[in-house]
């Protein structure tokens, strides 16, 4: 994958904080795993503070995503074999 842009994504939050993203995966996923900063998804570093949570709900994924000058959004992506990737992670 070289760009989040290339994939059919749904923005649920816009220019929130890492703080309000993970708050919100936590409460609204079904399950999560939370990774450090620098922890790749979708081929991609993800960047952040720390904790970084990745919602699952089925084959779904919530993670931030910032893009520079744009801000952090909260993104809502299907994709089952990062999903599986994801959900395989030892949960803390």
């Amino acid at each position: 994958m070289g760009c989040v842009e290339s994939l059919k994504y749904e923005v649920v939050l816009k220019g929130a904080s890492f703080k309000e993203c993970r708050e919100y995966v936590r409460a609204h996923c079904k399950e999560y795993r939370d990774v450090q900063p620098g922890f790749r998804l979708f081929e991609k570093a993800v960047v952040g503070v720390p904790p970084i949570s990745i919602g699952l709900d089925g084959d779904v994924l919530v993670f931030p995503y910032t893009k520079p000058c744009y801000g952090t959004f909260l993104l809502k992506i299907e994709d089952p074999e990062e999903a599986a990737r994801i959900r395989a992670l030892k949960k803390k």
